[in-house]
C-alpha cells in the first residue's frame, strides 16, 4: 500500500511517499503557498500526487506540544486533515511530529548540507521523518 506523509505548515507543505510495499519513506517535494490561507492549489497539487503515485492513505504531522497537549497548530492541522478527507476521500492518520524538525536539520547536515541551504529541504526531509515514524509505530 502506497502512502503520503505531509508536514503541514503556515507556508509549505512538506511530501514523502512510500515505495509500492510501504516500506521506505523517500521526500518528494515542498509545496510553497504566499498565505497560509491560500490552500486551493496545495490541495490541487496533493491531488494530483495522490493520483500519480496511487496513495491510499495519508499521514499527517501532528504538532503536539514538547508536554503532549494540543495547542492552537494542532486546530488548524485537524482542519487540514479534514480538508485532506473531503478533497481525496482517503483516510487520514495523525502523527505526533514533535523533533521531527530537528532530526530532519541533523540529517541533512550528515548530508554535508549547508545551513543556509536547509530551509529547502527541512520540510519534505520532515515529511518523510513522519512517514517512517508512522510505518515503523504501525509495523510494531
Amino acid at each position: 500500500m502506497r502512502l503520503m506523509g505531509l508536514d503541514y505548515g503556515d507556508k509549505t507543505v512538506g511530501v514523502a511517499i512510500s515505495d509500492a510495499l510501504g516500506l521506505t519513506a523517500q521526500p518528494l517535494e515542498t509545496i510553497f503557498r504566499e498565505r497560509k490561507t491560500k490552500l486551493r492549489r496545495t490541495l490541487s497539487r496533493i491531488d494530483e500526487l495522490v493520483a500519480e503515485y496511487g496513495v491510499e492513505l495519508i499521514v499527517l504531522g501532528y504538532p503536539l506540544e514538547a508536554d503532549g497537549t494540543e495547542g492552537d497548530r494542532c486546530r488548524a492541522t485537524r482542519e487540514f486533515a479534514e480538508t485532506l478527507m473531503r478533497r481525496t476521500n482517503l483516510p487520514v492518520e495523525l502523527e505526533d511530529e514533535r523533533l521531527t524538525t530537528v532530526e530532519s536539520d541533523e540529517i541533512l547536515r550528515d548530508m554535508g548540507v549547508a545551513p543556509e541551504d536547509r530551509k529547502s529541504y527541512i520540510d519534505k526531509i520532515a515529511a518523510s521523518v513522519i512517514l517512517r515514524q508512522y510505518m515503523e509505530n504501525a509495523a510494531s
